[in-house]
């Protein structure tokens, strides 16, 4: 696990470098790129959660719920058929 975690953070060390060594105008040019993708995706996430509330529906389905075991195939003997098949 500490090999694992000092790989990440050699890996973020040399990207920050990288980031650090270009020019100040690229990387404000880069900081405004990734800005405007993560308030372009926040705003279509917003958008998409609005949308799908304001057409829900207003009732609520109730429903029973179903015991799995009874919808299995039920064997053509009873358990007490079996049981007593067992005392003979």
């Amino acid at each position: 696990m500490k090999k694992l975690r000092a790989t990440i953070t050699d890996y973020f060390d040399k990207l920050n470098d990288r980031f650090s060594a270009l020019p100040l105008r690229k990387q404000k040019q880069y900081t405004l790129y990734f800005f405007v993708g993560y308030l372009l995706l926040t705003a279509i996430v917003i958008l998409k959660v609005w949308y799908d509330a304001g057409k829900s529906y207003k009732t609520i389905d109730i429903k029973h719920i179903e015991n799995p075991v009874l919808k299995k195939k039920e064997t053509p003997t009873s358990l007490q058929d079996t049981l007593i098949l067992f005392k003979k």
